[in-house]
């Protein structure tokens, strides 16, 4: 094969790889699935200028579809804009209404329904293309999918249908204005939390207009503080005060969201303040996060875990490279304080700015976890080139020392490089150690918090830097020899095991096609170096585009397959006997039958996560205590971010996994078990005594 098909035929099979993850089997203005048709409600004609337009679903009799917040079960349909020739707005959604199916209460449209949006033509035709996912129910549900394009004309007026144009306009009514445009009757007069029990209220005074009117139905924006039931209605004068359940065991927020409506139009209550309980606590509080322990005993804590981390796995391919460095022959001369106190300043900078960045995010509302860099794909494929590039260096591929050796060996910057990449790798790690300290850190003042991240770094960086500070420990170590070659290459296997972990990371957060890409990745590297190590004419220019090429196309392909959601994670879960996937509100409705619930927080970085699984919660035993105690098993897979588990966990003052929550029968606040499990703590469960 030649070199021109060699290079054709590497390049397809990335193309392939990118492509294979996703599909599109619609290329039409409609959509359909069991029960439910989907069209455009769209002008002949766009003008330049911002046009309301719709996805007007068309339902069986008897079937419904779902509001924004879908209540007790069900979920809101979902519209992907992946192209548009123009400015698009966000979707619009009518007000609802409440559909009690048994004893859940969902928030949908008994009946057809336009979920509305405005755009606004940016060229001489308006396109769009979107991906749409809805879920249609009666007593059971049916998903469907689909993808939908629009091309229309731009021209000098809009021109309608008549008929599409009533329907758009008939729904347009429907969508909640804002409160505060004088057309509001009524006033918010206070919103607050019981102190007792698991409710919160809402009072509207209704003004002069409205006092003849009948009570208006109030809709909980937020499907995670109040249940979808009904509140209870009180009247009287000019006062309504509405009761809402909030599900069990969600923290009071500071604010929330309604949509109120007379039946024929409605309006947005947006970031309503909640007034917390003065007199006690709310009846479900998350789980102590430190016990009450004084902020240097969590940084001691934080120190201990940090040091105990060079004992793990995952730290130890890039310690062996920095170990390899100071048993060479460089190892003799002098400057070897000034060697770890670059290693330390690696580790504490890194691990600053990974705290600095978990705390500004923290200040903006974001939700995140430690670890959150290995949920991202590029990073994890980033990792997993760096550590093969490695590993070839240490199997004899190529001479290392000057190149990336000088990066992460004996060089004045090396050291630096390795303690970040240390920080970085061990992150996932520290969750068996300090997941009470890491919970810590995500509540405590910004000074507390980056005390534990400075605390998590002297312990990493400390054993290396007493190896550089006493020579002696370091004259223990064997003479330099030809036993250094067997060792560099024996290193070589810890570096492939993790490039085989970050592979399989990586196919959990973006599929099938992550072990594909990466793959190819690693095979054009090792082409490229035998290729520069050919001296023909243009050998090396072509290694370097081969590579520039390659890392285009893969990085751009998992970043495209990870925000397409192409994981594998729902399906994987299901899978798995007995275990569902993390969902709230099933959560919520087995606590209400008071029903035992367990809930395994974990991750496929997640060592520990993944050794307690196979040793403990998938023993023979430990399954025949679940089932025979008829306990409902959630397992919250968060190796992709997930919001809701993030949000979860943060309810558990932590930020880390593993975490195990227990919820006896009855119980709405839960248990937390260690986070290294023993057969023998999941017994003590069912047999307290």
């Amino acid at each position: 094969m030649s070199l021109k098909s060699l290079s054709v035929f590497l390049l397809s099979f990335f193309l392939w790889g990118l492509a294979g993850a996703s599909s599109a089997d619609a290329t039409q203005e409609t959509a359909s699935g069991d029960h439910v048709k989907v069209r455009w409600l769209a002008p002949d004609t766009f003008a330049d200028a911002t046009e309301t337009i719709g996805f007007y679903f068309e339902v069986d009799p008897g079937w419904h579809v779902y509001w924004r917040n879908a209540g007790d079960s069900g979920a809101a349909p979902r519209f992907d804009f992946v192209g548009a020739s123009g400015d698009v707005g966000e979707i619009q959604w009518p007000f609802p209404v409440r559909l009690p199916i048994e004893h859940l209460t969902n928030l949908g449209y008994a009946g057809d329904v336009a979920y509305l949006l405005a755009v606004k033509p940016n060229a001489s035709r308006m396109e769009l293309v979107v991906n749409l996912e809805w879920l249609v129910c009666k007593v059971d549900c049916i998903p469907g999918y689909g993808t939908m394009i629009l091309s229309r004309p731009v021209g000098d007026a809009v021109q309608w249908s008549p008929q599409d144009k009533a329907l758009r306009d008939r729904f347009a009514a429907r969508v909640p204005g804002a409160a505060d445009a004088g057309n509001f009757p009524w006033t918010v007069g206070q919103v607050s939390a019981a102190p007792e029990g698991d409710s919160l209220q809402l009072i509207l005074e209704a003004g002069e207009s409205a006092r003849e009117r009948p009570a208006p139905n109030v809709f909980p924006v937020d499907g995670g503080l109040l249940t979808a039931k009904a509140p209870q209605v009180e009247q009287s004068e000019n006062t309504i005060r509405y009761t809402f359940q909030r599900v069990p065991g969600a923290p009071v927020t500071p604010a929330t969201g309604f949509v109120v409506s007379d039946g024929e139009r409605a309006w947005q209550l947006e970031d309503v303040e909640v007034q917390a309980p003065s007199s006690s606590a709310p009846a479900s509080q998350p789980a102590p996060v430190d016990g009450g322990q004084p902020l240097w005993l969590l940084v001691v804590a934080a120190i201990a875990g940090g040091a105990i981390l060079n004992l793990m796995p995952c730290v130890f391919p890039v310690l062996s490279i920095k170990l390899f460095g100071l048993m060479g022959p460089e190892a003799a001369a002098s400057g070897r304080l000034k060697e770890g106190l670059r290693y330390a300043a690696g580790v504490l900078v890194t691990f600053a700015a990974l705290g600095a960045l978990l705390l500004i995010l923290r200040a903006g509302g974001a939700a995140i976890g430690w670890g959150f860099q290995l949920q991202s794909a590029p990073v994890v494929l980033g990792l997993i080139l760096l550590f093969w590039v490695m590993a070839l260096s240490f199997s004899g591929l190529y001479e290392f020392g000057h190149h990336l050796m000088n990066l992460a060996g004996n060089s004045r910057g090396g050291a630096f490089v390795t303690g970040v990449l240390a920080v970085f790798v061990a992150a996932p790690c520290t969750g068996p150690f300090m997941g009470a300290a890491l919970g810590a850190a995500t509540l405590l003042p910004a000074y507390g918090a980056m005390a534990i991240f400075l605390g998590l770094g002297v312990g990493l960086a400390l054993p290396f830097v007493l190896l550089c500070v006493f020579p002696a420990l370091l004259n223990r170590l064997p003479a330099p020899g030809p036993w250094m070659e067997t060792l560099r290459q024996f290193l070589a296997f810890p570096l492939y095991a993790t490039v085989i972990w970050l592979m399989w990371v990586l196919g959990r957060l973006i599929g099938e096609s992550g072990w594909l890409i990466s793959a190819l990745l690693m095979l054009a590297v090792v082409f490229a170096f035998w290729l520069g190590r050919h001296q023909f004419r243009g050998s090396r220019w072509i290694a370097w585009a081969l590579v520039l090429a390659a890392l285009v196309m893969s990085f751009g392909a998992v970043s495209k397959l990870q925000q397409n959601g192409s994981g594998v994670k729902s399906a994987q879960t299901e899978s798995e006997a007995g275990w569902q996937p993390y969902n709230r509100n099933a959560i919520n409705q087995a606590l209400a039958r008071n029903q035992a619930v367990f809930i395994d927080y974990t991750a496929a970085w997640c060592i520990t996560c993944q050794v307690n699984k196979k040793l403990v919660l998938e023993s023979e035993g430990v399954e025949a205590l679940f089932r025979k105690n008829d306990v409902f098993l959630v397992r919250a897979d968060w190796t992709d971010q997930d919001p809701e588990i993030t949000r979860a966990l943060g309810e558990l003052g932590r930020n880390s996994v593993p975490v195990y929550a227990w919820y006896a029968p009855g119980e709405r606040t839960p248990v937390l078990l260690p986070q290294i499990l023993k057969a023998e703590m999941i017994e003590a469960l069912f047999n307290p005594e």
